[in-house]
């Protein structure tokens, strides 16, 4: 992902078409040791797709048709306990409450 960003970073810096040592160059800036054969990896999954903002609208078009998995669940949790799952129900939400709970944590929000 960090190189990808770094590339996202060079075009939005006016970099048309950025190569492996610019994107190499911002990896090191911030002390990071940068893999070439990630950058290689990245470049050559690139090439060939035209531009960067046909991309980005061609991943939105991909995203738009991945269903959205907390909406299923929620309804699924519902008919259970609907068809008799209260305790199953009850039990999440014990699970939920604890999860939320800053005691874990060793401290509170405002202590």
């Amino acid at each position: 992902m960090k190189y990808l960003a770094a590339y996202l970073l060079l075009t939005q810096g006016g970099k048309e078409s950025p190569s492996a040592a610019d994107i190499k160059s911002v990896i090191e800036s911030i002390g990071v040791e940068a893999d070439d054969a990630r950058i290689n990896e990245l470049l050559s999954s690139l090439q060939g797709k035209g531009s960067l903002d046909e991309i980005i609208a061609e991943g939105q078009q991909k995203f738009a048709s991945v269903p959205a998995g907390g909406a299923a669940s929620a309804g699924a949790a519902a008919g259970g306990a609907a068809a008799g799952g209260d305790a199953a129900a009850e039990e999440e939400a014990a699970e939920e409450e604890k999860e939320e709970s800053d005691d874990d944590m060793g401290f509170g929000l405002f202590d």
